[in-house]
């Protein structure tokens, strides 16, 4: 529900207070339209803002250091013949407490090459021209995903280092996110990216089911080229969808770019935030469809867990549904091909858009901690659609033969079944969260929840040790056994 206001009314009233002597009354009156108007930062809603979330004092939340710092300089640049060219300067820091003896790169491309992704029919290529370090050219080694320069001198906690790279690559048809689709061009993870670092480098074998990457937040400038036949749009909030652009994005996790021929787009206003969907001519009411369920999404999100920080947000109707900091595209899953139902699109959007908020605001690494980002979105749409669809604030069991899916929730990749996976990555969290908040204040307290762990947490990483210890302080547990039930946990003493 909004709060409607008539202007005239208010400009009347207050008139003739001003012309009465009853100051008093009159600074009452201000302070109801100031809350009212949203003069005090107040927002409006049939919601109370957060008033009952517990101050949970003397907790204090405590993020994983990610033991690199970066920023990242790239040109981009498409030509005629749709060859791609980058030229990428990475400022690196050593936020660790180990010296570094080497420095290796997400270098995902690669994986779409022909040596490497043999059954596609058009894959990517890919020529790296050059790499330097602190502007004097070195060796590397690249093998899958992963690009490593050794070092002759090491790089010691607090000190930086430029590494360079120049190469050309042209997108594979049928990739996964680095991919074309028609006419369209989709720039997922395409630069080299700076991995995290605990003890040692923390990478990953490349996996094509679930992602294998993991990467902090940096500040990225990006100046890019293409042909003007093309509509372009990023990662970044100051998109004006031209050919050519020079951007400055900062504290994201990654960069996605999306090179479209022909778009038709649909926008929408939401306060200070514009939401574009970028769509296909012949899907204009879809695409019309969802803005205004987009709309609805980030109204609820805002109001219940916290605000979106940024001015725009662009969703592309195409591909294989997947987030990124600022745009998602939705429509079909790991590129099952044909059309899917409207409302299977729209679900896909709620899930995407509230990624924006559990992976985009809040990190967690998605190869060990893969549930704590997909269950807590899907946790986060339930309640979503408790509202939009007027539904009972109940969770049940998903999964006909739930007893023989015992496994704890908080499993590395490798640990899990690739045919359950979605089931303890998704599923079973949104579930086993539900079934708590249920027995333990209901919908209210569970939104209460989220704002709350988005507030502590906002811009840090989180693991399952750390999300779990929040968890217990927030519902006050001292009993674990129902923890056990679906969580791995440390044993007890």
């Amino acid at each position: 529900m909004k709060i409607g206001i008539d202007k005239l009314k208010i400009n009347t009233m207050l008139t003739a207070i001003l012309r009465g002597s009853n100051l008093r009354y009159f600074i009452f009156l201000f302070f109801i339209f100031a809350v009212v108007t949203g003069l005090t930062g107040c927002v409006s809603s049939d919601v109370k803002p957060y008033e009952e979330v517990k101050t949970l004092e003397g907790f204090k939340p405590v993020g994983i250091p990610p033991g690199t710092e970066s920023s990242y300089d790239i040109n981009l640049k498409m030509d005629d013949k749709e060859q791609f060219t980058v030229d990428a300067s990475i400022e690196i820091k050593n936020k660790s407490k180990n010296a570094w003896k080497e420095i290796p790169f997400y270098f995902i491309p690669n994986m779409f090459t022909a040596q490497n992704s043999p059954l596609l029919e058009k894959p990517a290529e890919i020529e790296i021209d050059k790499v330097s370090l602190n502007n004097n050219e070195v060796t590397y080694s690249l093998k899958k995903d992963k690009l490593t320069i050794p070092l002759d001198q090491e790089v010691n906690p607090n000190d930086s280092v430029n590494v360079s790279f120049l190469y050309h690559f042209t997108l594979p048809e049928e990739g996964l996110r680095f991919t074309r689709e028609g006419e369209n061009f989709y720039l997922a993870q395409w630069y080299p990216m700076v991995p995290t670092y605990r003890e040692g480098w923390n990478m990953e074998e490349y996996r094509f089911k679930g992602e294998t990457y993991h990467t902090t937040y940096s500040d990225f400038r990006i100046k890019y080229n293409v042909p003007a036949k093309y509509t372009v749009a990023t990662t970044s909030d100051k998109d004006e969808t031209s050919s050519k652009n020079e951007l400055k994005i900062d504290q994201v996790k990654e960069v996605f770019v999306a090179i479209l021929k022909n778009p038709y787009i649909a926008e929408r206003q939401v306060g200070d935030l514009k939401i574009r969907v970028f769509g296909m001519q012949d899907k204009s009411q879809l695409n019309e469809e969802v803005a205004d369920f987009a709309v609805e999404a980030f109204d609820y999100f805002q109001d219940r867990i916290g605000p979106y920080p940024y001015k725009e947000f662009d969703i592309v109707l195409d591909g294989m549904g997947m987030e990124y900091p600022g745009i998602v595209t939705a429509w079909s899953i790991y590129n099952t091909g044909g059309p899917v139902r409207p409302d299977s699109v729209k679900r896909m959007v709620a899930h995407e858009i509230a990624h924006q908020w559990f992976y985009g605001m809040i990190n967690n690494d998605p190869y060990h901690d893969a549930w704590l980002d997909e269950g807590i979105t899907e946790f986060a749409i339930k309640l979503f659609y408790t509202d939009f669809k007027d539904q009972d604030f109940t969770f049940e069991q998903t999964v006909k033969d739930h007893e023989q899916l015992t496994l704890p929730v908080n499993l590395s990749l490798d640990q899990i079944p690739v045919k359950d996976r979605s089931y303890y990555t998704y599923q079973k969290p949104r579930e086993m969260l539900g079934k708590l908040f249920v027995e333990n204040g209901g919908k209210k307290e569970a939104e209460h929840f989220l704002h709350k762990y988005y507030q502590l947490y906002k811009y840090k990483e989180v693991n399952s040790e750390e999300f779990v210890r929040f968890l217990k302080e927030y519902v006050s547990i001292k009993d674990e056994s129902g923890l056990r039930e679906w969580l791995q946990l440390e044993k007890e003493d």
